[in-house]
């Protein structure tokens, strides 16, 4: 599938759930305001018939306007110009509630307009397995009136959600059906990526086999000559290049196979006392030849006093020999790489600094992720796999160490490798 065609699919997706999203939120709030305004219509009606109880009981013409006025969400307010008696109120208040099957806790109080104080308040719990959770605040004086009492549910919201049970139910599955479609969606984006990856690292392979091979064609077809043994000289150029292009096709399979075990997570330490500095030693004999063909140099300051660790001979060995090929193929000059190594607080730190085409701030983000290479700008002859600095970071954290990379485009780059001294 086209890369563009992705794309257009993933914005499309986006777009779709997102008009789910704002769907279903429109619909909830729209559920939620009915419910709203049901629950302060049942309110307004039980407190209605309370108002209308206590003017029969005391004998009072009921008043022109509606005694019940809303001043808050969750906050009412019943005109009664005479006075209340608390036990009777809160018997009215609980039966009629339940009348309409209105189960949310409420406190109420009592206020005296005359004496501008309130009398009494209290909480009521609809369960009566709950004790009272808190006692209400000072209630706002409602003005030119005797008598009035309030009604405050504080737990409103929380039960007009709860009548809302099939909205809650429907937005939960949404909910779970938005994350696992995100969750397939990056797992597509993430296998595409991979399969990209992929698709150069065997182009890559390809082309890493095929030159090997064409060379070693190539020279045994001379070598198939008879007239070649009266050339001694030439017998043994052609010789030495199969057996130099064989040694750099078994390197790149071992390569290849060292990540393969690596992934199936089936890498064992063998381990023993080694001397980095030998390692070291041995690896820039691995690189000589391709130091020597472009001329460079390398400069050792071996200033630890300590270079002994217990690691595997051949993953160090193999570490120090990728570090020290990118540092010679990612080098438009010639290459200058500077080796030093030092003792710090019981760790032995050896820094490879070259002076390379460097690492943007952003490449370093990726340039320890398997099959990644980085862009080499004008120089198109950089050969590899894109598996080294990944596997230099896969051998040192075996072995508990730390790597740090110092880096800045066309200034060349620094690696720190920190290890445990045996």
């Amino acid at each position: 599938m086209k890369r563009n065609t992705i794309r257009l699919l993933v914005v499309l997706a986006v777009l779709s759930i997102a008009g789910i999203v704002i769907t279903q939120v429109y619909w909830f709030k729209q559920a939620f305001d009915t419910e709203a305004d049901q629950f302060n219509r049942d309110v307004s009606t039980a407190l209605y018939n309370v108002a209308n109880q206590f003017f029969q009981i005391s004998n009072t013409a009921e008043p022109a306007n509606n005694p019940i006025r809303q001043l808050s969400t969750n906050y009412y307010v019943v005109m009664i110009n005479n006075e209340i008696d608390a036990n009777l109120l809160e018997h009215l208040l609980k039966t009629e509630f339940g009348k309409r099957n209105i189960t949310a806790d409420f406190e109420y109080g009592i206020y005296d307009c005359t004496n501008e104080k309130m009398v009494y308040g209290s909480y009521v719990a609809m369960d009566e397995k709950l004790k009272p959770a808190s006692t209400p605040g000072i209630l706002p004086k409602w003005e030119n009136q005797n008598y009035y009492f309030g009604v405050q549910f504080p737990n409103k919201a929380s039960i007009i959600t709860n009548r809302m049970g099939v909205w809650m139910f429907s937005s939960f599955v949404l909910l779970v059906v938005i994350i696992f479609f995100a969750y397939a969606l990056f797992v597509i984006l993430k296998q595409k990526k991979l399969s990209e990856v992929q698709k150069d690292f065997v182009n890559n392979m390809t082309h890493e086999f095929k030159t090997p091979i064409s060379t070693i064609a190539l020279s045994t077809e001379v070598l198939k000559d008879p007239e070649i043994i009266r050339q001694p000289e030439r017998l043994l150029n052609y010789t030495t290049i199969i057996q130099n292009e064989n040694q750099r096709l078994k390197k790149q399979v071992e390569r290849v196979l060292q990540m393969a075990s690596l992934d199936e997570e089936e890498i064992t330490l063998k381990r023993e006392r080694i001397n980095i500095h030998e390692i070291i030693d041995e690896a820039l004999k691995g690189v000589a030849l391709n130091l020597e063909e472009k001329a460079g140099s390398v400069e050792l300051l071996m200033e630890a006093e300590n270079p002994c660790i217990n690691g595997d001979r051949l993953h160090i060995v193999n570490v120090f020999y990728n570090l020290l090929d990118n540092a010679i193929k990612y080098t438009k000059t010639v290459p200058e790489i500077k080796i030093r190594t030092c003792n710090i607080n019981g760790k032995l730190c050896i820094e490879v600094q070259d002076n390379g085409i460097g690492i943007s701030n952003e490449e370093r983000k990726k340039v320890f992720n398997k099959f990644y290479r980085v862009p080499t700008g004008n120089v198109h002859d950089v050969k590899g796999f894109g598996l080294g600095l990944n596997y230099v970071n896969l051998i040192i954290m075996a072995h508990k160490g730390a790597l740090k990379l110092e880096s800045e485009p066309e200034k060349g780059s620094t690696f720190k490798l920190y290890l445990n001294n045996g």
